[in-house]
């Protein structure tokens, strides 16, 4: 495991470039950067066979080819070895009856976790290691969730977080509450104050 510790004293944070770093993984050796031009959503594992991780894994393999629509790619990362790794994805198969096709990462010294904020040198085991990073094309963070160990993450609200991060990526609009793809957006508030006042306050403009 090799990472290029960016962040030694604090973790990224959204608009910083995410640390790169080079790890085995399911599916072979793995380098962050090697996805530059792609989104990539890295979320992380205290460890194998934990319960709640094991129902994220199994519907998020379900639903990667809606990932995949959207031009992003799933890494998954836990600490265990790449050998419990290959035991686990053999009972989510058995369990769940799917196939885990997207990468899942070895992170056994927690090097990428330390790089990443997750944890830091005074903890003594990786139950904080349950974030997600939403990293665009650039390699930038976009945005970032922590969820404790005993509630799973919703695959449909990282679905519609990565739609809406993309939404205001490449239009000059926010994205309000809830919203998702073909609803309404929110206009930009003016660079300067002008003679319209208001009117730009909480706007609706068409999607597209």
């Amino acid at each position: 495991m090799e990472t290029d510790n960016s962040y030694p004293n604090a973790s990224p944070r959204i608009g910083d470039l995410a640390p790169d770093f080079r790890a085995r993984s399911t599916v072979g050796e793995v380098q962050l950067s090697d996805f530059r031009g792609k989104w990539v959503i890295l979320f992380s594992h205290p460890a194998d066979f934990t319960p709640v991780c094991s129902t994220e894994f199994a519907e998020l393999a379900r639903r990667q080819d809606e990932f995949e629509a959207l031009d992003c790619v799933l890494l998954g990362l836990s600490v265990d070895s790449l050998y419990a790794h290959f035991a686990w994805l053999r009972a989510l198969r058995d369990l769940f009856d799917i196939e885990v096709r997207f990468p899942l990462l070895e992170d056994p010294t927690m090097a990428v976790g330390l790089a990443y904020g997750m944890i830091d040198e005074h903890s003594t085991d990786s139950t904080n290691m349950r974030s997600a990073f939403y990293i665009d094309p650039e390699g930038i963070i976009r945005a970032s969730t922590c969820y404790p160990h005993n509630v799973g993450r919703s695959v449909e609200e990282m679905l519609r977080l990565l739609k809406a991060l993309q939404k205001v990526s490449t239009e000059p609009v926010l994205a309000p509450e809830g919203w998702d793809h073909g609803k309404p957006a929110l206009q930009l508030p003016p660079e300067a104050p002008g003679e319209d006042g208001a009117d730009w306050f909480c706007r609706f403009v068409k999607s597209s």
